[in-house]
């Protein structure tokens, strides 16, 4: 007893003896400090070998490490979602590991390495092999700081308080002859081997302690209240400390549930109606929770909202208070009671967990709100019957959801690990696929197959650690139907369903009808006979081959519907009814739809809106605009602009017509045909119209996460300009290019990289011409932009220098960029700045190169969004030398891209800060397209 330290003896003394043979065990003693936002920690492993191998390591679990450094994978994971709060903090803000030793039993010290590419690993390596079934303990020193709660939701907050997970060293779960070797992602996935857990932890006396764990007891000293406390078999666990406790206890005879969850004005009676139902269904569903505490914290909410409900203001949300937070404890209940009773892996098997979770949601609408819908009361304002989206049944949603994804075609295998997941999959789109796969295929197999199956893996998760495989075996055993396809193709495939009807005919008794297997996918599909929307009869078809006749009682049916109650996450559902009456039977009637909606089956919806747009020729412009751009992508879109031109007293507008092919399970990854039109003033007397056919090609990586994209384009440019008095060019009225363009870019918050490589053809000129950009954001925060530019005519046969490379604003002779008044010579919108071709931003002569021009723009960080540029480059003109030029000055970054504001000191002109009218030298650009603003939200989503 010698060897064991003071503390340990305390521990023991405490809480006696615990410990199960063949059980891993983990004394911990730590003191909390509030003040400088540390913990010092003692600690004891016990670890228990239960694989069948001799160990000659073992490796700890050390997630708090990953707050360390900027370039740890939980950092590179938030540069690749485009986090910025994790980079720019504050290096006290985040959180570290500091080890003084790890000895043995014998007070032996062991060596320990922790690598920098996983720095969130420590691997312990011992003085001798550990045989199947030997033991041995670890005894740990350690000091943890605490990271801020703003990056994660887990830390210590700006109240005062801290809310402790993943803060300790465990020992990580072994299988597979290997130890799980998973990094910190903020994926909330830690894959600890299970253990008996007996805890002390000091905390000054103004603050409370708030847990999962048992406690045992609490004691108080002159500094200090000790609270100490226990759980067996469990993988985690969690520690609230704050100045005053925010969390309610409730409590019935299945658990007791600690809640600081915020119901808006939802009273305490209310909130315990709704927990203890919640309680009560889930155990019935699911299983008895096994530990007999669990937590339902507003940072558990708040990392995994219920996306809808949260976008929207509290004084919009059409919900009552009391369902609010009752859908709000549901989801957060659910999480945090499925992560303590499945001994999963997190990361690997990860779709069960969520499926589950989805599962008894939808199930606990069914109970509880079946007339509920998405959208709440809203649905009740006769104003928006005429919505889809609003009138959505509760439930729908979740099915939206995955089809929003799958019609981009970024939806990924429900199988594969969480890591590999992009974030709107992640989040939102698998995890409700998951849901409705479970939904779907206790549907299809009926008496309550599948939440059989659920209790049995809940109860078998109480004895052994779980797996996929388990949960595949229960189901199977509680079913006489073959659902080898449910796993093949539902949950380890991104194969898409969708079938439609074939040969369909009927009699006054009968309908007969084929089923065509437009994707090959044979899987069971539902179909409903319906008389005037009231479901006759419902029939689940199991097709193999696309000329089977399926012969069915009538009942009276007047129409028949495909997958009528979505319960088979299908692709498309516009093609899934016949009319078993009328002379058009599948003719869909014209829906107009205001603003924006989601596709509607049954009709064919044209979308209108209001529009406004400017430019200094045709001033505000409004109008009209029809679409049936829905929500979720289609193949077919068409997009019309009609306006009215108040300045120039014409019509003005645009127009496009596109065909989408998606090529999936490939990295040829989209083809885009468009045909558009644009018709609108170039110049206060003259118009333009643009005609562009043109394909374009989408690159994608297999890895969704990888931001690299790669993109080829091929257009012919038609351009019709009328002369105009006031422009000098335009002469040049009647002209077609044809362009090639290749697009290769990798953007991540830390580093970003484009190539671009362009060639044009037309009977007035030939050129080539390749942009580079580089930025990289260093560790102290100072950002590096670099562009190179180059170009060369292979011909050029003009006279003047409309088609020539600019060296400060291009002439656009192809009008792809939205120049707020792209002839203006003077005046503010000559200011406007567009980062093309030599992107300078003082005015220089020569401004035009008729042979070739190479540029280098840079600009660099001073202070926040302060930065210094500079320009080099030279312009060459025919029977004329080569020029050098240059200029400096100030870049107001306020956004990249979108809003900013650039001030010339020192240019080839000498000091242009000294010289008359300095104002009119100030270049400026501004972004008024929402759709591009859009994307600095969706980016770290897709």
């Amino acid at each position: 007893m010698k060897s064991i330290p003071k503390y340990l003896l305390l521990l023991l003394v405490f809480f006696g003896s615990t410990k199960q043979y063949g059980q891993h065990h983990s004394l911990i003693d730590v003191e909390v400090n509030i003040d400088h936002k540390t913990l010092t920690v003692l600690q004891e492993i016990e670890y228990f070998n239960q694989s069948e191998d001799s160990l000659t390591s073992i490796v700890l679990n050390d997630w708090n490490n990953a707050y360390s450094t900027k370039t740890s994978p939980l950092g590179k994971r938030f540069s690749d979602e485009f986090y910025r709060g994790f980079h720019l903090a504050a290096d006290k803000e985040r959180g570290s590991t500091q080890i003084k030793n790890i000895t043995n039993n014998a007070a032996v010290p062991l060596s320990w390495e922790r690598t920098e590419r996983n720095p969130d690993l420590i691997v312990v390596k011992l003085k001798q092999k550990l045989a199947p079934n030997e033991k041995i303990v670890l005894h740990l020193d350690y000091i943890v700081k605490v990271p801020s709660d703003k990056f994660t939701n887990y830390g210590y907050s700006e109240r005062g308080g801290m809310y402790l997970k993943n803060w300790f060293l465990a020992a990580a779960r072994y299988e597979n002859h290997s130890f799980i070797r998973y990094n910190n992602l903020n994926l909330d996935d830690i894959t600890n081997a299970v253990s008996n857990f007996d805890v002390l932890v000091r905390i000054p006396k103004n603050i409370q302690l708030t847990s999962d764990l048992n406690e045992i007891s609490t004691t108080q000293t002159d500094r200090f209240t000790i609270h100490k406390l226990q759980g067996n078999t469990r993988t985690d666990f969690s520690v609230f400390v704050e100045p005053d406790t925010s969390f309610r206890s409730f409590k019935n005879n299945t658990v007791e549930v600690l809640t600081n969850l915020r119901g808006y004005k939802a009273d305490e009676i209310q909130k315990a109606i709704a927990i203890d139902r919640i309680v009560t269904f889930t155990s019935d569903l699911i299983g008895k929770p096994h530990t007999e505490k669990i937590t339902v914290a507003q940072a558990d909410y708040d990392r995994n909202p219920f996306y809808g409900l949260n976008q929207m203001p509290t004084f919009l949300v059409p919900f009552p208070d009391d369902f609010l937070f009752e859908i709000k404890f549901l989801k957060t209940y659910l999480n945090n009671y499925l992560k303590n009773n499945l001994k999963l892996d997190p990361r690997k098997d990860n779709w069960i967990y969520d499926g589950i979770q989805v599962y008894t949601m939808m199930r606990y609408i069914e109970e509880y709100y079946p007339d509920c819908k998405m959208t709440g009361r809203i649905s009740d304002f006769k104003l928006f019957k005429g919505f889809h989206l609003l009138n959505l049944e509760f439930n729908e949603q979740y099915s939206y959801f995955y089809l929003l994804m799958a019609r981009k075609n970024l939806d990924q295998p429900l199988g594969n690990s969480k890591n590999t997941l992009i974030k709107f999959n992640e989040q939102i789109a698998s995890k409700y696929r998951a849901g409705l796969s479970l939904i779907y295929l206790d549907n299809y197999l009926g008496n309550n197959s599948v939440s059989t199956s659920i209790r049995q893996f809940n109860a078998l998760n109480a004895e052994k650690m779980g797996a996929q495989n388990d949960f595949e075996t229960l189901l199977k055993s509680n079913t006489k139907k073959d659902i080898d396809w449910f796993f093949k193709t539902i949950i380890n495939s991104r194969e898409i369903i969708d079938y439609k009807f074939a040969n369909v005919s009927k009699t006054t008794d009968s309908i007969s009808f084929s089923l065509k297997n437009k994707t090959k996918i044979a899987v069971p599909i539902s179909v409903y006979g319906l008389k005037n929307d009231s479901i006759v009869f419902k029939k689940w078809i199991e097709p193999k081959l696309n000329d089977s006749i399926y012969t069915l009682e009538r009942k009276q049916a007047n129409k028949i519907v495909i997958n009528y109650k979505n319960e088979v996450p299908e692709f498309n559902l516009r093609n899934n009814w016949k009319k078993l009456e009328g002379f058009y039977p599948n003719n869909r009637p014209v829906k107009f739809a205001f603003i924006k909606d989601l596709e509607d089956p049954y009709y064919n919806q044209i979308i209108y809106a209001p529009i406004l747009t400017y430019n200094v020729y045709d001033g505000l412009s409004p109008g009209v605009r029809f679409h049936n751009r829905a929500i979720l992508n289609r193949p077919f879109v068409y997009d019309i602009n009609p306006t009215y031109s108040i300045k120039s007293e014409s019509l003005t507008g645009s127009a496009i017509f596109m065909i989408n092919k998606d090529y999936r399970n490939s990295t040829f990854f989209n083809v885009r045909y468009s045909v558009s039109a644009n018709y609108f003033h170039y110049a206060p007397d003259a118009s333009y119209l643009k005609i562009n056919p043109m394909v374009l090609m989408q690159i994608r990586s297999e890895d969704y996460r990888d931001n690299r994209k790669q993109f080829l384009l091929m257009r012919q440019v038609i351009i019709n300009r009328e002369k105009s008095d006031i422009v000098i060019d335009s002469s040049l009225q009647d002209y077609s290019v044809f362009d090639l363009k290749y697009i290769n870019t990798r953007t991540e918050l830390t580093n970003h990289i484009s190539f671009v490589g362009d060639v044009q053809f037309s009977g007035e000129f030939g050129k080539i011409s390749t942009e580079i950009q580089y930025r990289k954001l260093f560790e102290d925060n100072r950002q590096l932009n670099l562009r190179m530019y180059a170009g060369a005519f292979t011909y050029n046969k003009s006279n003047s220098d409309f088609y020539s490379f600019a060296l400060d604003r291009p002439t656009d002779y192809l009008f792809d960029y939205a120049y707020l008044g792209r002839s203006s010579e003077t005046g503010l919108v000559s200011q406007e700045f567009i980062l093309a071709e030599g992107g300078f931003k003082s005015k220089l002569e020569p401004a035009y190169g008729n042979q070739w021009i190479t540029t280098l723009n840079g600009s660099y960080s001073i202070w926040n969004w302060i930065e210094a540029y500079g320009d080099i480059g030279f312009v060459k003109n025919s029977n004329q030398k080569e020029k050098f030029l240059f200029d400096t000055g100030i870049r107001f970054n306020l956004l990249t891209d979108y809003f900013e504001l650039f001030f010339p000191i020192y240019s080839s002109k000498g000091w242009e800060i000294s010289q008359p009218h300095y104002n009119e030298k100030i270049r400026f650009v501004i972004t008024l397209n929402p759709d591009k603003f859009i994307q600095l939200f969706t980016r770290k989503w897709f």
